[in-house]
């Protein structure tokens, strides 16, 4: 599975956002609440549309953004 067939990036839907391919639901959401500690399985029962293949993409779409971000600590 590429992630590529499940995120989109559309500049009509939340303005350019990376979303869930399909729906409105932004990549940095399902992030958050990840970060926030939320299962998979509460995820999903928030929203009806996406699956653990979409979650799993999201998370995939973000690690190979970052693959390509260069970092830089900045002091103060």
């Amino acid at each position: 599975m590429s992630f590529l067939d499940r995120v989109e990036l559309n500049p009509r839907v939340c303005n350019g956002k990376p979303v869930i391919k399909g729906t409105r639901i932004p990549v940095s959401v399902i992030l958050d609440q990840i970060a926030a500690g939320d299962t998979w399985d509460v995820i999903l029962g928030g929203y009806p549309e996406p699956s653990r293949e979409d979650i799993q993409a999201a998370l995939l779409y973000a690690s190979a953004v970052l693959e390509h971000t260069e970092v830089m600590e900045v002091h103060a």
